[in-house]
């Protein structure tokens, strides 16, 4: 089983790769996406280094001037037509030397500087020569990771007390999950704007499995009102209709942190920094994203400051912070062990997107029920921070068990684990390779 399905995620991302990118799969996804470049990179450490540092600096030459890492770069060989909303649709002006409409002006997750610190860290095992290379890709990047969490965690601090708001779902990398259903629900739905802008996405995919045209309208209406603010995040919980903490999102932000720790006593920066940005986020998303009643971490409406009530795998990413209180942790494995979501010892697959318990749970509709291999890769690595190795163990033969006997798709239905959505999915084939490959504790959480 572990050749054939390591041989059939390598010939995934040599189809995918697109010159000096890699492409999440073919039709449906025909640019550069943010956090599946993290993710991709930390699979390709394992069989092409070289290409894992060169889609991480192709997404990091189109960072902003302010920062940000736009969640789409855009491929000029491809047509407007090809993809929705495209570049004409944001119409980012020029910037940094970068043509204008070449990007979107959403982020993503800030998964980065983990998968840069994985692919350094699995170059150094190969040698003295590619350990040089990965260093000097390592002090390219360096500046550029820390402009990015400086961006997050200080313009996109809606709120005041240290999380990173997201301004659309899409920010996330959970764009239609029931954690935002509370917030979208006072953003109005225009139908008329899909009239005016055809949807691609369901052209290329079942419409039963994709976010609903209500939904869409609302996803159109905000980004074309962040975009026509001049993309600017000035007093956002006042002016614009989604500004939400995700406790996925903010954990990620504080393992970046742990990782530029690592990162930066390598290049010869001060990790004194990252260290303490790290323990400030990891307190603020335990004391203002947990919910003491339920024993469960939510996203939180900046506008409203109440948290969502849905329960969703966004909650169960504290996890991967090492310095997550202990009752904290086993709350998380908790709720990820009972009936709402269930680990493989009870299931036999990796964990859904939402609980299963919910009368609104949907084992076909993209993030509010399937299981998706990305989610279940952070986690299990938020098991292994916090000592949980059998679970982590079944979790990752789960997730090689999946993927083998379904193909490496963009997720899966959470009964049958038949696999749903775009097929060869690169961050799928990606992560296949790094549980193939990899065992071990993060490196960053062991030394932080």
């Amino acid at each position: 089983m572990s050749a054939d399905l390591w041989n059939s995620a390598v010939r995934v991302l040599e189809t995918n790769w697109s010159t000096d990118h890699m492409v999440p799969s073919r039709g449906l996804y025909p640019h550069q996406w943010s956090w599946d470049t993290a993710f991709i990179a930390v699979g390709l450490a394992s069989v092409n280094p070289t290409r894992a540092w060169r889609d991480l600096r192709s997404l990091f030459a189109a960072q902003w001037p302010d920062g940000r890492v736009p969640h789409i770069v855009f491929d000029p060989r491809t047509a407007e037509d090809d993809y929705f909303p495209g570049p004409g649709f944001w119409d980012v002006p020029a910037y940094g030397g970068r043509p204008a409409r070449g990007s979107t002006g959403l982020v993503q997750p800030p998964l980065h500087a983990v998968a840069a610190w994985e692919v350094y860290r699995r170059a150094v095992a190969h040698g003295a020569v590619c350990a040089r290379e990965s260093g000097e890709q390592l002090a390219w990047l360096y500046p550029r990771l820390v402009a990015q969490q400086e961006y997050l965690t200080g313009r996109r601090d809606a709120g005041g007390d240290g999380l990173a708001s997201v301004v659309h779902p899409w920010e996330s990398g959970l764009d239609n999950s029931p954690s935002w259903d509370a917030a979208l629900a006072a953003v109005p739905a225009d139908p008329a704007l899909l009239e005016r802008f055809r949807r691609r996405d369901i052209e290329n995919a079942d419409a039963a499995h994709r976010p609903t045209d209500i939904d869409y309208a609302r996803y159109v209406g905000l980004a074309a009102g962040y975009r026509d603010g001049g993309y600017a995040d000035t007093a956002l919980a006042h002016r614009h209709g989604f500004v939400v903490e995700c406790p996925s999102f903010n954990a990620i932000l504080a393992a970046a942190e742990l990782a530029l720790v690592q990162i930066a006593k390598v290049v010869g920066a001060d990790p004194a920094q990252h260290r303490e940005r790290a323990r400030r986020i990891t307190t603020a998303i335990s004391g203002h994203l947990f919910d003491p009643a339920t024993r469960t971490f939510r996203s939180r409406d900046v506008r409203t400051r109440t948290l969502s009530p849905a329960r969703c795998i966004n909650g169960l990413m504290p996890l991967l912070l090492p310095d997550l209180p202990a009752g904290q942790a086993r709350a998380i494995m908790a709720e990820a062990r009972s009936a709402r979501f269930g680990l493989p010892a009870q299931t036999g697959l990796p964990l859904p997107s939402y609980d299963r318990t919910a009368t609104d749970f949907d084992p076909l509709r993209y993030w509010r029920g399937p299981i998706w291999i990305n989610a279940n890769w952070l986690l299990r690595r938020g098991m292994l921070v916090h000592g949980f190795r059998d679970e982590a163990e079944e979790l990752r033969l789960a997730m090689i068990r999946l993927v083998h006997a379904s193909g490496h798709f963009e997720y899966y239905h959470p009964r049958t684990g038949a696999g749903i959505g775009a097929p060869a999915f690169s961050w799928t084939a990606a992560l296949a390779l790094d549980l193939l490959a990899d065992r071990s504790v993060p490196a960053y959480a062991r030394a932080a």
